[in-house]
């Protein structure tokens, strides 16, 4: 291993620490707890045993096969449901979801070993942020997000694996946190995955021109909540998808 990957691992493993603090780091109280409840897990925070059994059950890849992981939250997993047969096995391209509903992008970082790493990809299409942005574990900067992505990232690519990132998905209000306004924070944070994703020669795919309203949301005929795609919405992401698994196909080297 050269020594730029040595770092780049050091590196990433700083940030997983960094993250992992975050999630469990308690606040302090106004007043002494009757009861303190204790706190997750590892294995509960990540949610390992998600796709535990599944990834046992995987075989390795066919010679010639190549193996795409979607790995993101709600509007990944439900990917899977809305168009099954992109998802089901092929003979050249193979594409495994490995999305789980409410996921931020730390608790990604976290079973990236065990959800992609693990399942030798020839390329990972990473979609994450909307439940960062959403506040799912509480408020987190924008800086937190990017430094999970960042990390998938660049996990994936010290192991040999090209990498897709996609953009956070347009939406002006979240049904489960009404007010958040986060149109202009999902905004932000795109700017900042294309300008990391051309800094470090990785795919980005944008799916937020193609989705939205023009006012910070999603068309309605593509996202009955405002957030998950409808069937229609989706088959407007595989075009977009699918052009950027070609374009990792065509790429040099791994």
């Amino acid at each position: 291993m050269s020594r730029n990957r040595r770092r780049s691992g050091s590196a990433v493993g700083l940030r997983l620490l960094a993250l992992w603090y975050w999630f469990l780091a308690p606040a302090a109280p106004a007043e002494p707890a009757v009861a303190a409840a204790s706190p997750p897990t590892f294995f509960e925070v990540a949610n390992l045993a998600h796709y535990a059994e599944l990834n046992a059950a995987l075989l390795p890849p066919k010679p010639g096969e190549r193996r795409v992981v979607f790995i993101g939250d709600s509007i990944t997993e439900s990917w899977r449901d809305a168009d099954p047969q992109y998802f089901a096995s092929a003979r050249s391209i193979s594409r495994i979801d490995r999305g789980i509903s409410g996921q931020t992008s730390p608790q990604m970082l976290l079973r990236f070993q065990q959800d992609v790493i693990a399942l030798h990809p020839y390329a990972v299409h990473i979609l994450a942020g909307t439940n960062d942005v959403a506040g799912n574990w509480g408020a987190m900067p924008l800086e937190t997000t990017e430094s999970a992505i960042a990390s998938m990232a660049e996990l994936a690519h010290a192991h040999g694996i090209r990498v897709i990132i996609g953009s956070v998905l347009p939406t002006s209000d979240f049904p489960w946190r009404r007010g958040l306004n986060p149109g202009p924070a999902v905004v932000s944070l795109n700017e900042w995955l294309r300008a990391y994703s051309r800094s470090k020669g990785f795919i980005y795919v944008d799916y937020y021109a193609r989705l939205t309203d023009g006012k910070l949301g999603m068309r309605p005929e593509l996202a009955a909540d405002g957030v998950h795609p409808t069937p229609t919405g989706y088959a407007l992401m595989k075009t977009l998808s699918d052009a950027a698994i070609q374009r990792a196909l065509r790429s040099r080297g791994r």
